[in-house]
């Protein structure tokens, strides 16, 4: 798939005033060059919206999901020597680098309300079906946007009254309006399969299901059973068990349906960005590898996906040298420890090696590219000299794949199939749901692989001969296999695989987040915490002060370390 002939024409009919698009049809028609009325379609300016929220430009790509949530999802670490950033990065706040990720989400706002006003009755591109399919994308659209910050403007920011400072909206509310809208789309397509022939058929445009409505409406059932399952148990919940019990009783994502976008690897990363834009043209300094509870999952559980998700440490020969006392006192005295705790990563990963303390330096050795060694996650910037590059493992290229290289890159994930049979395992196992649950938790994991193409007969090995495959413990150990396996199968999906952690509670040891400061970095959230949730975008203080106040009043503090509503 190319999108360069899709957003190409987004490109050009949002340069004209969108509020007006009707009355430049005229104008348009006059000039051959320009789109013609009867070549005017929604599915043009759909294609967007279901792109930019899950693939931003370079500079929102970079700073929103790489240096805070797919790190705080524990995928991806920082602070290896020569690295531009320590690993605290994220955890210390940083005005800019957090302000990325809203002005993202809060930037599509007005093209979400202009996509519903075009579809809806009396709208320019008047059609029930496409709009209900722009309800579903605005509904993940926001749970996305409100599981990220909590409260934010939603119910003032769709109304007839243009509010300039819109109010923000308890999340509990937000959940509400958000199933609400995802019924009403689920109603409207009823059996229909597309929006309608010709031009008002979505075809190609729709990037996700290729116009196929009765996909997006098993999207929109499951995306109500995950957030009515994610909402159970919160202060003040009255409406999740209906929801759950309504989802439960309809169909929902199944085999091979994964919502996903095909990378464009031709693109320019300033209007579609990918990892590998960050990794090949930053250079070395902006590099990364991948977390250590996240390598240790896959490794010691013989995961096939391993090898789709990591490339193994490069090795080498590599000196670590004591500081001197007199420049250095903390970093001299805690040489040994330190060193110890690498040494003990080590072996705890299996990893081949030779360990030569020579007293003031300790010359380590690693054959190439053979360990798979995870970095821990957060430690402290005083430890950059000792974490060199070659000790851990880095992204496959399936992750970095560079552009205009003739390879192939996995798929952005927008919602997947595997999630539906873990939140029905997950039903089952908490008595809300009927089925097998085994049955279930195993197709998820099938699904999950499929999506990083692991062959059949390798998932098929997995699934019977690993433990971590066999739902065989306590309700809590199982619910606990269910939580890590949606955890990695949202591997890049940094946003997810953090709601993840802050819902479940697992991996644990990412939840709990750090205590020991000789060795990790504790960041500005309190006692080193698990972040919660990022900042507000900094304008807000002065651009809608008095709305900015209440919902800090009424949230917590706007702090990372806050809870949002179903976390608490």
């Amino acid at each position: 798939m190319n999108i360069l002939h899709k957003t190409t024409l987004v490109g050009l009919m949002t340069s004209l005033t969108l509020g007006a698009c009707t009355s430049n049809f005229e104008e348009m028609n006059t000039n051959p060059n320009l789109i013609g009325k009867d070549d005017a379609s929604a599915r043009y300016f759909l294609t967007e919206l279901m792109i930019r929220p899950y693939i931003p430009a370079r500079y929102n790509y970079w700073r929103a999901n790489l240096l805070h949530t797919d790190r705080y999802a524990g995928h991806f670490t920082l602070g290896q020597n020569g690295n531009w950033w320590s690993d605290e990065l994220g955890y210390s706040y940083n005005v800019a680098y957090t302000d990325a990720a809203w002005d993202h989400y809060n930037g599509l706002l007005g093209t979400v309300k202009q996509l519903l006003e075009f579809t809806a009755p009396g709208g320019a591109f008047e059609n029930e079906l496409t709009h209900a399919v722009v309800l579903i994308l605005k509904s993940h659209y926001f749970q996305l946007y409100t599981d990220t910050f909590g409260m934010i403007p939603y119910s003032e920011v769709f109304t007839d009254e243009n509010v300039s400072l819109p109010k923000f909206d308890a999340q509990m509310d937000i959940y509400k309006g958000i199933i609400a809208d995802l019924d009403a789309a689920m109603a409207a397509i009823g059996d229909n399969t597309s929006t309608g022939d010709a031009l008002e058929d979505l075809g190609d445009n729709d990037v996700i299901y290729g116009g196929d409505l009765q996909k997006w409406k098993r999207f929109a059932n499951t995306l109500k059973l995950k957030m009515a399952m994610r909402a159970q148990g919160a202060e003040g919940d009255d409406f999740s068990q209906a929801a759950i019990n309504e989802a439960l009783g309809a169909p929902l994502l199944s085999e091979g349906e994964s919502a996903l976008i095909e990378k464009d690897l031709e693109i320019s990363q300033w209007d579609y960005s990918t990892y590998a834009d960050v990794w090949h043209n930053f250079g070395v300094g902006s590099d990364w590898v991948l977390g250590r509870e996240l390598i240790d999952y896959l490794r010691d559980n013989n995961d096939p996906r391993l090898a789709q998700y990591a490339n193994p440490a490069e090795g080498g020969e590599f000196t670590l040298t004591r500081p001197e006392e007199s420049e250095d006192a903390e970093g001299y005295n805690l040489f040994p420890k330190r060193t110890n705790f690498l040494r003990e990563l080590f072996d705890e990963s299996e990893a081949e090696y030779t360990w030569d303390d020579q007293g003031d330096a300790i010359v380590v050795t690693m054959p190439e590219n053979t360990n798979f060694i995870g970095q821990p996650v957060r430690l402290s910037g005083e430890m950059s000299s000792l974490l060199q590059f070659g000790f851990f493992s880095k992204p496959s290229d399936l992750v970095i794949q560079q552009k205009n290289q003739g390879g192939t890159s996995t798929p952005e994930t927008v919602l997947l199939s595997a999630e539906a049979y873990f939140l029905q395992a997950e039903a089952v196992l908490k008595g809300i749901g009927s089925g097998d649950a085994q049955e279930m938790y195993q197709m998820g994991i099938r699904e999950a692989m499929r999506v990083w193409a692991v062959d059949d007969a390798a998932i098929d090995a997995f699934l019977a001969a690993e433990p971590i495959a066999q739902l065989d413990g306590t309700v809590d150990e199982n619910l606990e296999k269910v939580a890590i396996q949606r955890w990695i199968a949202h591997y890049t999906d940094g946003y997810e695989a953090w709601a993840i952690v802050r819902d479940t509670g697992y991996p644990a040891s990412l939840a709990a987040g750090v205590s020991d400061y000789d060795l990790y970095g504790p960041g500005t959230i309190t006692a080193g915490a698990y972040p919660q949730r990022l900042r507000y975008g900094s304008s807000l203080q002065a651009s809608n002060p008095e709305n900015y106040q209440d919902a800090i009043d009424m949230q917590g503090a706007d702090m990372q370390g806050t809870k949002l509503w179903w976390a608490k």
